[in-house]
């Protein structure tokens, strides 16, 4: 334990190691799926949000407003959310909802999740000292492509983007929803979420989209020294916490945050 109350912990990095810490009472659950039910049962609304285009920069700006009402104070991420054009990653059906704090479904078993969760994850990121020193994210490695949504999000704060999805239907989704943003920075992987990408490695940034039991030791060998990887991990008494783990030249430390709820992590690929 270090003298600001963190834990020093040396590589590789377990459960065991993850688990025992309490989480903060004063933060609530952070629920990346919440609401799903209910976007499924409002997909026949089709009203747009303010009365405004969901083309209109008006109505992405709303929502970083309300993101940093809510707390999210990054510049470069609120910034990133007025930029990125939601609604051209969810359903025809759900794209009036696209500019509300919920989560969405993008077919096979998958959501994009709810804006505050990912403007938490991505801020959080902006503490590693690689990003305070480069003024943004850096090389980051993202595990689980999804849609895209939150690679062009990336795209917005870091140098380049690796991202990675195990499912090749959501891989071939987001290379042609991504296909317009004609991004030299961002590169799409169909692969093993699990084995990270070798051959991007180091990154200043890591961050997950799936929770398993323990951190894979590929995305901890990835991390670059100063770097920061944001990920949900399971915990020993049950649900999922988000974890941020900074690798130091001596060690790992890591700090555990709110209970979140994401999807499990899953090894190998699928078709």
């Amino acid at each position: 334990m270090t003298a600001d109350g963190r834990s020093r912990l040396k590589f590789p990095l377990k459960l065991d190691r993850l688990a025992g810490a309490a989480l903060p009472a004063q933060r609530t659950m952070l629920r990346p799926q919440r609401n799903l039910a209910a976007a499924h049962a409002d997909a026949g609304r089709r009203g747009t949000p303010a009365g405004l285009g969901l083309d209109s920069a008006d109505v992405r700006r709303r929502m970083a407003e309300r993101l940093g009402d809510g707390g999210v104070v990054e510049p470069q991420v609120l910034s990133a959310f007025a930029t990125v054009p939601r609604h051209v990653f969810v359903d025809a059906a759900l794209a009036t909802q696209a500019y509300e704090d919920t989560s969405l479904p993008i077919g096979h078993g998958q959501t994009i999740s709810k804006p505050s969760v990912v403007a938490r994850m991505i801020e959080l990121l902006f503490g590693g000292t690689n990003a305070r020193q480069m003024g943004n994210l850096g090389a980051v490695l993202e595990i689980g492509t999804g849609c895209g949504y939150q690679a062009a999000l990336l795209c917005e704060v870091a140098s380049r983007v690796v991202s990675v999805e195990r499912l090749k239907t959501l891989h071939d989704k987001a290379r042609t929803l991504l296909a317009p943003m004609r991004s030299n920075k961002l590169r799409l992987v169909y692969g093993d979420g699990m084995v990270g990408h070798p051959p991007g490695a180091p990154y200043d940034s890591i961050i997950a989209a799936a929770g398993g039991a323990a951190l894979p030791d590929a995305w901890l060998e990835q991390l670059a020294i100063g770097g920061r990887l944001v990920s949900p991990v399971e915990q020993a008494g049950g649900g999922q916490a988000l974890v941020v783990v900074d690798r130091r030249a001596e060690g790992y430390d890591r700090r555990v945050h709110e209970a979140v709820r994401f999807v499990p992590l899953k090894s190998g690929l699928d078709r």
